[in-house]
């Protein structure tokens, strides 16, 4: 049985129910993630979008990836936070905010990217592979299996 998971935005604004499992998880380091995450990276929970039902209005932000590819970054339009984004680069695909999940234990990252923009004083989760850029082919060959 596939278990929900749940969450939203600080004011509770925005919720949203995920009906699936994460196709991955992972924590990424690069100056986008770190700049509208406020700290150190984000940690992305990464679902097929049909499985994923939103309530509440969202502002969007797009912007090119180091890869060219454009991102759209949601947020709470009242409240301010970052809910999800979705990747040009993987349609069809959610990369829910884990930092937003009701239960924080729900999911736990199992790869991480750009380890090479990490501020030296981060704790890097070593305890799935490390990568010093993105996953050669991005995100979607861990996805694929390549």
């Amino acid at each position: 049985m596939t278990r929900t998971l749940t969450g939203g935005c600080l004011c509770g604004a925005v919720r949203y129910q995920a009906a699936a499992e994460p196709q991955m998880v992972g924590d990424c380091y690069c100056v986008d993630c770190r700049r509208s995450s406020g700290t150190t990276h984000c940690t992305h929970a990464v679902f097929v979008a049909e499985a994923v039902k939103v309530s509440g209005a969202v502002s969007r932000y797009e912007r090119a990836a180091d890869s060219g590819n454009l991102v759209t970054r949601a947020f709470c339009p009242r409240c301010g936070s970052a809910v999800y984004s979705t990747n040009a680069a993987m349609p069809g695909m959610i990369f829910i905010r884990a930092s937003s999940l009701d239960d924080l234990e729900a999911v736990a990252p199992g790869m991480t990217v750009y380890a090479s923009r990490a501020p030296s004083w981060a704790r890097l989760n070593t305890d799935g592979p490390v990568f010093q850029e993105m996953v050669e082919g991005g995100p979607q060959s861990v996805l694929q299996g390549d």
